[in-house]
């Protein structure tokens, strides 16, 4: 009985470091999932973003199980959170909702995207786990993107050059609205941006991540969306600030190279693909955000629907109308006529505060709170510490669809919402833990062990 223990204890470790292998990948596997499900906004790509997080969280579960024990790693975000869910279940309880069926759903939603926060914050927990879910991201960036910009030079007018809008749309990549696929453009070109310009990686790999960057921020531009055009150029400002933060210029003459290299490589790549690819068309686009703005302030679309929003919020101001019933309610309170169904506010803010009132704006605004204070303490040393540039990145992610947000509803799209909530979770995550450099021999059992938990 002596003998078999370890051998036992081995196969539970064993069978302990598949599973999550299992949580992380399938995590991340159901957030890639997302965008390529056209933005996961069907029925049918919405109930596999929920049973499939629903699976994984029941996997967590029989993990516990198997240990005998209850573990879990806090999150301060959790708090925010679980004051928003708070929310959303008086108003079902309560009958505060103009449409229990459309805050029900909504609800669903929520859980789903709450659950993937738990999931990823419980089993992204290692610094070489971050490294490679990384690599993942950017080459899956990288891959999008590459897709997007070949679609853009043949388009056909069909999704992936097969299926046909329903009801029409500016069509890039795998979004019918070009918007959306800014949007996930901006929570992804952080990562490989980030690790073109920090020391946790070879030259040569640095080099292809800054590639990649340049290609991604190339293809927002080339989509024609002007609010991902303003949050990439806040993004890349930022990012800016932190370099010069470092004091690039004190680093040793070597550092200093490969960093001017890797810029020189990025606006190469990035001018180029715009002369190439985008020519007339992108230059009359760019220069036509100022016209637009113009228009819109002095009268548009969109600032009639932000009057009549504040009119819908003040009817309810406290617990709002329902979470996802903007477009039921929405139309009597509507000052202009149109052919087309506004279903949402185009102001992710605004439609936040006509659904949930001021009490759930209020818990919106908590969330960014403890986000970036959490964030803040992790970012000093991001060049050489792998916590500091995962941090960075998930915030400047996070940075760019809150710009975005201002024009756009990137947040009611289930595939960018759920990725951005879990950015956010990780930014404002404890510190990932290393592996200790320090050797010891080891038994054969260890040894055996440890190759099992590699695989996670």
């Amino acid at each position: 009985m002596t003998a078999r223990q370890p051998k036992t204890e081995v196969y539970q470790q064993a069978r302990t470091a598949r599973i999550d292998s299992l949580l992380l990948y399938g995590t991340f596997g159901l957030l890639m999932f997302g965008p390529l499900a056209f933005g996961a906004v069907e029925p049918w790509s919405t109930l596999i973003l929920e049973t499939g997080s629903a699976l994984l969280t029941l996997l967590w579960l029989r993990r516990q199980w198997l240990e005998r024990e209850l573990t879990i790693q806090w999150n301060p975000l959790f708090l925010p959170m679980a004051g928003f869910g708070v929310l959303i279940l008086l108003q079902i309880v309560l009958g505060a909702t103009a449409y229990r069926h459309d805050t029900i759903s909504g609800a669903m939603l929520y859980c789903a995207y709450a659950m993937l926060c738990f999931l990823a914050g419980q089993s992204l927990l290692r610094s070489s786990q971050a490294r490679r879910v990384a690599v993942i991201l950017a080459l899956y960036g990288f891959a999008v993107a590459a897709f997007a910009l070949l679609q853009g030079v043949a388009p056909n007018g069909k999704l992936y050059w097969l299926r046909t809008p329903t009801m029409g749309g500016a069509i890039y990549g795998p979004y019918v609205n070009h918007n959306h696929y800014a949007g996930l453009m901006e929570l992804l070109i952080p990562i490989p941006l980030v690790l073109s310009m920090s020391r946790l990686a070879g030259e040569k790999e640095r080099v292809a991540a800054g590639i990649a960057a340049a290609i991604m921020v190339g293809t927002v531009f080339l989509s024609g969306s002007r609010g991902g055009m303003i949050a990439i150029f806040l993004e890349l400002v930022v990012f800016a600030i932190m370099l010069l933060r470092q004091r690039v210029a004190q680093l040793r003459q070597k550092r200093g190279l490969w960093i001017a290299v890797n810029v020189a490589a990025f606006a190469v790549v990035l001018i180029s693909l715009l002369t190439w690819v985008g020519g007339k068309e992108l230059t009359s686009r760019v220069s036509s955000i100022a016209t637009e703005t113009h228009t819109e302030l002095s009268g548009g679309m969109r600032v009639s629907i932000d009057r009549d929003g504040l009119r819908m919020f003040r009817h309810k101001p406290l617990l709002g109308w329902g979470l996802g019933t903007f477009p039921v309610v929405y139309p009597q309170f509507r000052s202009f006529y149109t052919n087309f169904f506004v279903n949402e506010a185009h102001n992710d803010y605004l439609q936040l505060l006509c659904e949930m009132g001021l009490l759930g704006f209020a818990m919106m605004v908590w969330f960014l709170i403890v986000l970036y204070r959490s964030a803040r303490r992790k970012i000093d040393n991001w060049m050489s510490d792998v916590t500091g540039a995962v941090t960075l990145a998930c915030s400047l992610g996070v940075a760019g669809i809150l710009v975005h947000s201002l024009l756009d509803f990137n947040l009611q799209i289930p595939a960018n919402a759920a990725l951005f909530y879990v950015l956010c979770t990780i930014a404002a995550a404890p510190p990932l833990l290393q592996r200790a450099r320090k050797r010891r021999p080891v038994s054969s059992e260890e040894e055996e062990t440890f190759r099992a938990s590699e695989v996670v």
